[in-house]
């Protein structure tokens, strides 16, 4: 790879132990994706503060300790432990005390305690074009598709790295060639469904199966597929398969048409229709039965579906543990318009700084968990052992209305 001078200072120590180590790592990177050089980045999210053992404890707190400082502004995704709502966790003292080290030397190297998985959602988000650093898979996938920023998928310890220098290397979806879809997947399914919003996991789900690291442009979908659908569509997409970047044209900001996504690619096409649906609603939990917990909000809801989950509970209320997982940021938002209240009268438990799946808050279940989500349908029945049914939003409030699952079909 071609280095700059400054680079090569880094390389040497000349800026510290920290940035040496992150550089060294980096180059290897680099060379190992036929980088050419690195470019600079205007800002990260870091996916390394989830903890899943004491090596990346160890690693973030070598590069805490030797002065690390991150050059950009830096995010953090999802930890281990809530810390507004503490009294959650039904996980081991050891573990929470690791945890809770690892998301200290985090902060401690400069990165904003943000904690959520949905960094798109706060005040400041990156601009269309912007070279950026970001881990966590929907995140990435949603600042390349639907934002226009540009990352690769940036896992623990590269995230970091590129935080600490405030470069990255210069391929795969930072360039122009890279991020032209090479697979074109026709949506053909009723009209009806579009309305719906257990459409767009479903389609996720397919997405990622049929993409699995390539990109891919989506036909037949329109403006119906806003900002909270979209974020449905990758995140399952980046769990089924490992997508970075989806195009829909006429809806994601470099795809004003077909042409303009694909570029000179020669594009294989595939076919997305209602069989393919109902096969991914059968994979991610069809099936009906006792509902023994609800859990929304993965990734962390929006305010947009808070409003429209508040919306849903008037006059009612859960008869079984109902989860939303949210930021603290939009946390706040939804107390100031007074959402906070009427979604904890309907027996609602919110959870912040960290999400149902990945940390040990649900307790036994007796009957399914249901869930909004494409990523924690795909994930839970292996995290937590428990058998899964998605449905809308909708649906999931009814379900825990009533005590048994309630779904609608995708057959009219």
């Amino acid at each position: 790879m071609d280095l700059t001078s400054s680079d090569l200072a880094t390389l040497k120590g000349e800026r510290g132990e920290a940035a040496q180590l992150a550089m060294e790592l980096l180059v290897v990177v680099g060379r190992a994706s036929a980088a050419p050089h690195l470019i600079d980045i205007e800002s990260a999210h870091i996916d390394g503060c989830l903890f899943h053992g004491r090596a990346g404890l160890e690693f973030a707190e070598r590069l805490s300790n030797s002065g690390g400082v991150v050059k950009v502004p830096t995010t953090l995704n999802v930890s281990s432990l809530d810390l507004l709502h503490p009294n959650l966790y039904r996980g081991d003292e050891t573990t929470a005390i690791l945890a809770r080290r690892l998301m200290d030397a985090y902060v401690e190297m400069g990165c904003t305690a943000t904690w959520t998985c949905a960094p798109y959602q706060l005040a400041s988000r990156p601009a269309f074009g912007s070279q950026i650093a970001w881990g966590e898979s929907n995140a990435i996938v949603f600042a390349n598709s639907v934002l226009g920023a540009r990352t690769n998928r940036y896992g623990d310890f590269t995230d970091i790295c590129c935080a600490l220098t405030g470069r990255a290397p210069f391929s795969g979806l930072h360039t122009d060639l890279g991020r032209l879809a090479t697979l074109n997947i026709e949506v053909r399914i009723p009209d009806r469904l579009l309305d719906m919003d257990l459409t767009y996991p479903l389609i996720g789900h397919v997405l990622g199966q049929l993409a699995g690291s390539q990109v891919a442009v989506l036909t037949g979908l329109d403006d119906r597929a806003g900002e909270d659908r979209l974020k449905a569509i990758g995140a399952a997409a980046a769990s089924s398969g490992a997508v970075g970047m989806f195009h829909v044209v006429g809806v994601t900001p470099e795809a004003r048409d077909l042409e303009s996504a694909v570029g000179d690619n020669d594009l294989e096409t595939t076919v997305l229709d209602l069989e393919s649906l109902e096969q991914a609603h059968v994979e991610l939990g069809a099936d009906g039965g006792v509902v023994g917990a609800v859990s929304v909000g993965t990734p962390h809801m929006s305010l947009s579906e808070l409003t429209r989950l508040a919306g849903l509970l008037t006059g009612s209320s859960s008869r079984i543990p109902f989860y939303v997982n949210t930021a603290r940021d939009t946390l706040a938002s939804a107390a100031d318009l007074g959402l906070v209240e009427t979604i904890e009268a309907f027996g609602a438990t919110f959870v912040t700084d960290t999400c149902t799946y990945v940390t040990a808050i649900i307790g036994d279940v007796n009957g399914k968990l249901m869930t909004d989500s494409g990523k924690l349908a795909y994930y839970a029945p292996a995290n937590l052992g428990l058998d899964v049914t998605i449905a809308s939003l909708g649906d999931c409030v009814a379900s825990a209305v009533a005590g048994t699952v309630r779904t609608t079909s995708l057959r009219a």
